[in-house]
């Protein structure tokens, strides 16, 4: 580098001197590996001809550092451990929030610092930024760098979280660097000979294994080409499916009524569903994906199960049924956590953890932690319980109990840097018009965020399209004070509001007796399909299927007949996507087929 490019803050702030109190910083850069006595600089914001930042972004080995000024001070906040001097690209983004600095590597895990808010009375008068010095030439940046972007008043990791190419994300890249190849590390480049396989079928996938690597399939049922990996095949061109009908496929017999489905898939194993079933004395049944359908594979003992959830820890992979009864009277009910065996190939018993007629489980990672909690529904106002896991003891502990109100369920997601619970209220003893609460996690811990009037709410369901963020309920009913009960009710979809940073009414659409929503695209299209159960007079309703229309929000567009429909699950195979709903009235689940042009 043969001269260090600056240019003065006045260039930037043009109405106002003050440097945003809430901001991000985005860097896409790639830097060899850094001596331990090393430091080089991003960039930084210097006051007249001072050498001491008002702001600086600054690396050392396997480190980062914020540098700031303020509060009659300057200080140093130093993240550890990122790994960015590899001499491979990375996007970093540092954002500032309120009391919060996180950054968050290549739309990973964010990573936070805890410190006094950033000072709202910077002022940048007469300051100069130099971009990858300090305005010397010792410190001076020696890799590349493809964006250095700055935000105020956002945390810019939504706008390019999550990415197909986390390390290469884009948010305001220069025009002339936008369309440069990046040329990947060799350790990144594929060892694919120059020529490879090709095998042409009608949907029926051909195996992909160590010695596929390579080779490519062109599937004529999909108008899909994909390249084995060595484990799995990636998508390399395909035709944008549309939704046209949705046909019958399989009745699958339970061992009886089928509160919850929960579809899954164990890597080198194959796909599974879980049935949580009403009948003690039957237990639940396990099904495995063969040959199109899905043929009973291994029972479990419960105890009128409510719900299931497959998650793992590591390479652990485990099942949890929520049990709403004893298995003899009078006893303490027990939920189970089960261990998938590599050498049984089935589920054994792994865990004990009392529950009070559990309705759900919902298992999340908080930076690298794992955590399950149970939706406790008995005397109507009873704590839920989050469990943490130990890595030491290999077991899951209490971890925090949170009061909730005869609890259906829970949905655990996240927003940029923040993560969230939700849960959903059913009957404080007199009625079921009662708050639901979302919870964020701040200080190690769940706390309330915001509170949502809701009528006997058995379901959350969060979903995202583009930058948009939904939650819809599904209300069940609304018994009043006064005893008058309604089944044909609203169910309401909430969205983000970044201005109030609350969830607000988007759209209402009327339900009955709605048990459940489920989210899923099909092609460029979205749709939510909502479980209708009872309308007061009969269980054998429609339930349907909602197509998003932009502005309009969503509008139906098939209309499925069910009988006293409790779950839904949408899962994809190699011969296409799939429908899978459950029934609370009868022991019958239906398995349909999505039919696309």
């Amino acid at each position: 580098m043969g001269y260090l490019f600056s240019f003065p803050a006045s260039q930037l702030f043009i109405n106002c001197n003050f440097f945003p109190a809430e901001f991000s910083i985005v860097v896409t850069l790639k830097i060899p590996q850094m001596a331990p006595e090393k430091s080089e600089y991003i960039f930084t914001l210097l006051e007249g001809d001072s050498d001491e930042p008002l702001l600086g972004l600054r690396l050392s080995q396997n480190k980062f550092h914020f540098l700031q000024k303020g509060h009659g001070s300057r200080k140093r906040i130093t993240f550890k451990a990122v790994g960015l001097d590899d001499n491979r690209w990375h996007t970093v983004v540092l954002a500032v929030t309120g009391c919060y600095t996180i950054l968050t590597v290549d739309c990973g895990t964010p990573l936070e610092v805890l410190e006094r808010p950033f000072p709202d009375d910077l002022d940048t008068t007469g300051s100069t930024f130099f971009i990858a010095s300090r305005r010397r030439w010792n410190g001076l940046f020696s890799g590349l760098m493809r964006q250095l972007v700055l935000l105020p008043g956002s945390d810019a990791t939504s706008q390019i979280c999550p990415s197909s190419e986390p390390q290469l994300s884009a948010l305001s890249v220069p025009p002339a660097l936008l369309h440069l190849p990046i040329k990947p590390s060799s350790t990144d480049l594929p060892l694919h000979p120059y020529e490879a396989e090709v095998r042409v079928t009608a949907g029926v996938s051909p195996p992909c294994g160590h010695s596929e690597e390579g080779h490519l399939w062109f599937n004529t049922l999909k108008r899909g080409l994909f390249l084995c990996d060595g484990i799995v095949w990636l998508t390399m061109l395909q035709v944008k499916e549309k939704l046209d009908y949705v046909e019958d496929h399989q009745d699958l017999f339970t061992n009886s009524e089928t509160f919850d489905i929960e579809v899954f898939h164990i890597p080198s194993v194959g796909l599974f569903m879980a049935t949580a079933n009403r009948d003690s004395n039957l237990g639940s049944g396990i099904y495995k994906w063969t040959d199109g359908r899905f043929e009973r594979y291994q029972n479990i003992s419960t105890y009128d199960a409510q719900a299931w959830q497959y998650f793992t820890v590591g390479k652990k992979k485990f099942l949890v049924v929520a049990n709403c009864r004893s298995k003899d009277a009078g006893d303490q009910e027990q939920s189970v956590i089960y261990k998938w065996s590599s050498r049984k190939l089935k589920f054994i018993h792994y865990q004990t953890l009392i529950t009070h007629s559990a309705r759900d489980w919902e298992a999340f990672s908080i930076r690298d932690e794992t955590f399950l909690t149970v939706a406790n529904h008995r005397n109507h106002n009873i704590d839920s319980v989050i469990y943490k896991w130990n890595p030491v003891a290999q077991f899951f502990e209490v971890n925090q109990t949170i009061p909730t109100t005869g609890a259906y369920d829970w949905e655990f997601f996240t927003i940029g840097p923040y993560y969230f619970l939700a849960v959903a209220n059913t009957f404080n003893g007199r009625s079921t018009v009662i708050d639901s609460t979302i919870y964020i996690w701040l200080g190690g811990m769940f706390q309330p965020y915001q509170s949502i009037t809701t009528f006997g709410a058995i379901d959350w369901e969060m979903f995202q399209i583009e930058n948009r963020v939904f939650l819809a309920v599904a209300n069940s009913q609304m018994l009043t004070e006064e005893g008058k009960i309604l089944y044909s009710i609203n169910s309401t979809i909430y969205e983000l509001s970044m201005t109030s940073q609350t969830f607000i009414k988007f759209q209402e659409i009327e339900t009955n007796s709605a048990l459940d929503w489920e989210y899923f695209t099909v092609g460029d299209d979205k749709f939510l399909v909502v479980a209708n159960s009872y309308d007061g007079n009969s269980y054998s309703l429609n339930s349907v299927i909602y197509r998003w229309q932009g502005n309009e929000g969503f509008i139906p567009v098939h209309r499925l007949s069910t009988n006293g429909c409790r779950d839904w699950e949408y899962f994809n195979t190699t011969d296409g996507s799939y429908l899978i709903y459950s029934s609370a009235r009868a022991a019958l689940s239906k398995v349909l087929k999505l039919r696309t042009i």
